[in-house]
């Protein structure tokens, strides 16, 4: 199959998505386009398998070959017959498609099997009429059955890459359960929804639409589309995601997104420009393919020639030629780039990694550096409680039972941090009397009949309490936060929290540095967080307290005066610019749409350990695609020649027949090869 007419069908079979989505689920006409292709495909090699059984039957050649004789008056009319629908039914794609071809005016596939299949029926029509020595419309027959299957089997696998993206428009419910201003509820389509609109989601049913949650307490399971495993704890204030499916609780959205607005349209979007984005190996193979024609056309014409002024009979000269014509269709060549980027891109998708630029996707393998932001990235961007001392004989249950329920009325990232630390140690959160906030100092209360404060350590200097200032120092030095618990006026023991660095960033950086590729990183945050997280995380450069328009200064420094190919990873708009300006710009899925839209990749998981994937994944992909370039070309050099009888003195000669096997056998090859790619 040409590469110009592969494209198309790799669109044919990707390009629905876009209009599917924008009407929820409306036109399926591309893919159905695709679809019916393929059956049609199906539908004519079965058919010419059939009627190639009579034909192999009726020519003389092969009884000969097989040593029978079942010649009978007017069998060659029949088999003149048999052939020509064969000719025009079976080979009817490749005569439309070569015409298309030759408009276009780039030669590639199409036009090859047309001009093989044209001089094979031409001079076997001429030889049941008495011009020729010999028929070969076994040869012909034989040639549109492999190419029809081989052309079948192909475009079963470009269907297949491109069942990704109807697998995530699959995701969307087509109906809401829409809210009236009488408060009644209307089963309507999900397209007919409008931004504002109130819609109900009862338990176990999937949230039709992006929106904002007005009342209503549940757990969301975001899984399939951000890859969080654990469903999310969700109440009014917060987001819903169109696709994601409602715990136990019933909720009422406000309608945010509709459409191609939303996240899932947005994935889909980004899925299908990645399939699309033509990629620099996929340029190559097209080359390929052309010169393949110009190249097997003048293998053909000289091998006519050497074989008939070698003094050798028309029709044997002809059977090499056309068996050239046969074996140079580079059937594999043009399969060996599209199908390997869509395996790549469906399987990076899976893995909760977008590529939306695949010449940037491509370009990872070559990555030197990775740079990281911090917050959001490395770190989860939320407090955790690091480290507990304790004083006067109290324990850390207890310091953190009274702290815990102090700060359970506060709102604070701290206070969060602190309860946090309590449902960890499986303690109860008490309830607090006479609660009150004292500006700048901290908070206190009564708990179980005791005063309780969480105060800061001037406060504490205030008091002129006694606690380890060397401890206090050690951890401040770290970047950490430090708050003191009092139990009816004396110390109880004194509270770290810090950003909790995420796990996986530790494996990321461990196994970046196996690989070679320097880690840095690059935040906004003060130079004692930063070089508490650095340190921890083993980071070979951290650069802290860098402004927006510094980041993606640096990342230029990074390139030009060190001379590293970059990518940068972050989440937030500060960001954005760094992004651009990387060679690999990854955006973390849970950051902010204007990282996202600058980004070359998105990792929708927020896990750091999926750079390390995207760079493994672009090195793989490289690998088969190379692998299948070299099989593809490598097969037809090797071949033309054998089928231009370049060993025929030594009784070594391919047919058509074979030709056209091995031709089919090698594209197989390189399909099976795409679909072997493992993450």
């Amino acid at each position: 199959m040409s590469n110009h007419s592969h494209q198309h069908h790799e669109t044919d079979g990707n390009h629905h998505h876009g209009a599917e989505l924008e009407s929820q689920g409306g036109h399926h006409s591309h893919h159905d386009h695709h679809a019916h292709m393929v059956e049609d495909f199906k539908k004519r090699f079965y058919i010419s398998l059939i009627v190639t059984v009579p034909i192999l039957i009726l020519s003389p050649m092969i009884q000969m070959f097989i040593n029978v004789d079942w010649r009978f008056t007017g069998d060659l009319y029949i088999l003149f017959a048999l052939s020509t629908f064969l000719f025009f039914y079976g080979g009817w794609p490749f005569l439309t498609g070569a015409i298309d071809e030759l408009q276009d005016k780039i030669p590639g596939m199409m036009t090859l099997i047309s001009l093989a299949i044209i001089v094979a029926y031409v001079y076997s029509t001429a030889a049941v009429f008495g011009y020729a020595e010999n028929e070969f419309f076994w040869e012909l027959a034989t040639l549109v059955v492999i190419m029809l299957l081989g052309h079948w089997i192909e475009m079963r696998s470009v269907m297949g890459a491109s069942k990704a993206l109807e697998e995530l428009a699959k995701l969307m419910p087509s109906e809401a359960h829409l809210i009236g201003e009488d408060g009644t509820v209307t089963e309507v389509d999900v397209t007919e929804l409008k931004h504002g609109d109130q819609v109900l989601v009862k338990p176990g049913e999937k949230v039709p639409v992006d929106g904002e949650i007005l009342e209503g307490k549940s757990t969301i399971d975001e899984s399939m589309l951000t890859g969080e495993s654990v469903p999310v704890e969700k109440e009014a204030g917060l987001e819903a995601i169109g696709g994601s499916i409602n715990g136990e609780g019933s909720i009422v959205i406000t309608v945010k997104k509709i459409g191609s607005e939303s996240y899932l349209s947005q994935v889909i979007t980004l899925v299908k420009e990645a399939q699309e984005s033509q990629s620099k190996a996929q340029d190559l193979a097209n080359r390929a393919a052309k010169w393949l024609f110009y190249g097997a056309l003048a293998a053909g014409i000289i091998t006519f020639t050497i074989w008939i002024s070698l003094g050798y009979p028309v029709s044997f000269a002809m059977e090499r030629m056309v068996t050239v014509l046969i074996i140079a269709c580079p059937h594999a060549l043009g399969l060996a780039a599209p199908l390997v980027v869509a395996v790549s891109t469906s399987l990076a998708a899976k893995n909760g990694l977008l590529i939306r630029d695949r010449a940037a996707f491509e370009g990872a393998r070559n990555i030197e550096a990775v740079v990281f932001d911090k917050t959001g990235t490395l770190t989860k961007g939320e407090f955790g409680v690091t480290n507990i001392y304790t004083y006067n004989g109290f324990t850390e249950t207890d310091v953190i039972l009274n702290a815990a329920a102090v700060e359970s009325q506060s709102q604070h990232p701290l206070a969060k941090g602190v309860t946090k630390k309590a449902e960890e140690m499986e303690i109860a959160i008490h309830p607090v009397q006479e609660f009150q906030s004292l500006t700048g100092k901290g908070l206190q209360g009564t708990v179980n009949g005791k005063q309780i404060m969480v105060v800061s350590p001037g406060y504490v200097n205030g008091l002129n309490l006694n606690y380890d200032h060397v401890q206090f120092n050690e951890w401040s030095a770290e970047g950490k936060t430090v708050v003191f618990t009092l139990i009816e006026g004396k110390l109880a023991g004194m509270i770290a929290l810090a950003d909790i660095v995420r796990e996986t960033a530790m494996d990321a950086i461990a196994q970046l540095k196996k690989m070679k590729i320097k880690s840095i990183m690059l935040t906004g945050d003060n130079e004692k967080v930063a070089h508490y997280v650095g340190k921890k995380l083993d980071m070979e450069e951290i650069i802290a307290e860098v402004l927006p328009h510094e980041k993606s200064e640096k990342i230029d420094h990074i390139q030009t005066v060190e001379g590293l190919r970059a990518a940068m990873t972050g989440d937030g708009v500060n960001d954005a610019p760094a992004l651009a300006k990387a060679d690999l710009g990854i955006a973390v899925g849970a950051g902010t749409d204007v990282a996202i839209e600058t980004a070359d990749v998105i990792l929708v998981r927020s896990n750091p350990l999926d750079v390390v994937n995207i760079i493994k994944l672009s090195k793989a992909t490289y690998r088969k695609m190379t692998q299948n370039l070299w099989w593809a070309a490598g097969y037809n050099i090797a071949a033309i020649p054998l089928a231009a009888g370049a060993l025929y003195s030594i009784g070594i000669v391919l047919s058509p027949a074979v030709g056209a096997i091995l031709m089919s056998l090698s594209t197989v090859i390189v399909a099976i090869n795409a679909k072997l790619l493992k993450l």
